[in-house]
């Protein structure tokens, strides 16, 4: 019985000593990023913070793919760059890690793609979740407009709404917002239209 508890006690000592392994919140950089393992597990850095999101919701993923499906059926038939869905590594500046739900990179800018991370992608998409709305609303959206991304959705499966920013003299001018019953239309992708309903579920 006392081996048992020894034991124990070793194993919770040793398992608290391996997050003196990683720097504190705050001091984050990214090398320590770059180092971590792969995981399905959304992942971000930003202001020396690692950030774990919880997992997507069932609502969250259907709305994804339904939107993942629509961009890429317009997108390659007309091979007008690449497009890529979470979890993917975007690197917007330095010591900023993002992983957008969805993002678009246009052919002019393919050259910002490697093999381990995106950069800067011309269009970007996030799925409001209870946890995330902070994040996305205020955190995301300050970081995708310093980094300069062109046009930027937000995805609202509680008001099932579409918002669409675009860049304009270095601030983010709210282009559109569509609700149920209504269609929604991009502005980099001249033409690309998303009908609410067919989105949302």
């Amino acid at each position: 019985m006392t081996q048992i508890i020894e034991e124990t006690s070793q194993d919770k000592r040793l398992t608290t000593e391996i997050a003196f392994l990683f720097p504190r919140q705050g001091e984050w950089t990214e090398a320590d990023y770059f180092r971590l393992p792969e995981t399905n597990r959304i992942v971000e850095l930003s202001e020396g913070r690692l950030i774990i999101t919880p997992s997507p919701t069932s609502k969250h993923q259907k709305i994804s793919i339904r939107l993942t499906f629509l961009f890429s059926s317009y997108i390659f038939p007309r091979n007008l760059g690449e497009l890529v869905a979470a979890p993917m590594d975007t690197r917007l500046y330095d010591g900023v890690v993002r992983q957008p739900d969805i993002a678009f990179m246009s052919n002019v800018h393919l050259d910002r793609i490697t093999e381990e991370f995106w950069g800067v992608p011309d269009l970007a998409i996030e799925i409001l979740s209870e946890g995330t709305v902070k994040e996305d609303r205020i955190s995301k959206f300050f970081e995708y407009l310093q980094a300069g991304v062109l046009e930027y959705w937000i995805v609202d499966p509680f008001k099932q709404s579409i918002e669409i920013y675009i860049l304009e003299n270095g601030v983010y001018e709210l282009f559109g917002k569509w609700g149920v019953g209504e269609i929604a239309r991009s502005k980099l992708l001249d033409g690309f239209e998303v009908s609410i309903d067919e989105v949302m579920v």
